[in-house]
């Protein structure tokens, strides 16, 4: 029995490279297929670490943002009613 392999390959039978028996994958096989997933989970770990970092980091920078935006406006609020009271003379 014929059909496509998973990149349209017409050639590849149904049949091929399917394991006759579990001795065929031997335990170096799953020795290394467990390292590898265990290299791809500690790039996760470091990846949600620094993500972790990262979204600390931001959130401090929001809160300082947004503490000296209401420290601009109070000090535009002190010095608008100064203005309005001295309005500038028409020459």
């Amino acid at each position: 029995m014929k059909m496509s392999g998973p990149n349209g390959d017409p050639e590849i039978r149904a049949d091929e490279g399917l394991l006759e028996d579990e001795e065929d994958f031997n335990e170096q096989e799953y020795a290394a297929i467990n390292s590898m997933l265990d290299q791809i989970n500690s790039c996760l770990d470091n990846l949600e670490e620094r993500n972790d970092a990262l979204n600390g980091k931001l959130h401090e920078l929001l809160e300082s943002n947004r503490q000296a935006r209401q420290e601009f406006r109070a000090q535009l609020n002190e010095t608008q009613p100064v203005e309005q009271k001295h309005p500038p003379s028409e020459g």
